[in-house]
């Protein structure tokens, strides 16, 4: 195990929930996403982290998505995007074949945040790396509500997410009360019809 990965182990908690990833899918992303990531997947699969807080996704389960949320947004015609990982609360990772891991979603709001590497194109497998690195349990625990939610409505599944209901951006309240256990795919496209896309103000 290398020393990236076992840091991000610490940060977020051991594996679980491990799906095995054939070998037609490593080949599907080969040139697509960096080396080491698809060494991990075939290391460790598609599986969650820290009781489901963070997972590591089949991006070809999410091309809906990813289509969905960059659909007529100025992300569309910038790069190929691909959704390598997201949070229990819907919080998106994306990957792009040319500028890495450039932009992720905050899906409960609809607002995206954008990144710039300093390292060039041929530095992938670094670049991910410093992804891994820069990941926090805190920007992925949603008001600190990942554990009381899995109290209250047990450990997520591969295919699920806690989502508040009605949704926070239709003016439903972000209390425990309104989180309940949804699948990922169909709660993360409905988020992506509520509202356009915008751009965080720092």
């Amino acid at each position: 195990m290398d020393e990236v990965f076992s840091i991000s182990l610490k940060i977020f908690g051991e594996p679980f929930g491990r799906q095995e990833v054939p070998m037609s899918s490593i080949e599907r992303y080969k040139g697509k996403l960096p080396d080491l990531l698809l060494h991990y997947w075939s290391e460790h699969g598609w599986c969650g982290y820290g009781e489901g807080i963070f997972w590591m996704v089949n991006p070809q389960e999410y091309e809906g998505v990813t289509a969905s949320w960059i659909q007529d947004t100025e992300l569309e015609n910038q790069d190929t995007y691909h959704l390598i990982a997201r949070s229990a609360f819907g919080e998106l990772y994306f990957w792009g074949e040319e500028t890495g891991a450039s932009f992720k979603i905050t899906s409960i709001v609809s607002r995206c945040t954008t990144f710039i590497s300093s390292l060039p194109k041929d530095q992938m497998d670094k670049r991910f790396q410093n992804f891994l690195l820069s990941a926090e349990v805190e920007y992925n625990d949603f008001d600190d509500l990942f554990q009381p939610a899995k109290k209250k409505l047990g450990t997520l599944s591969h295919d699920e997410m806690y989502g508040f209901v009605p949704a926070i951006i239709l003016g439903g309240s972000d209390a425990l009360d309104n989180l309940e256990k949804v699948s990922s795919v169909e709660h993360l496209v409905f988020l992506s019809q509520l509202s356009d896309l915008e751009t965080y103000d720092f």
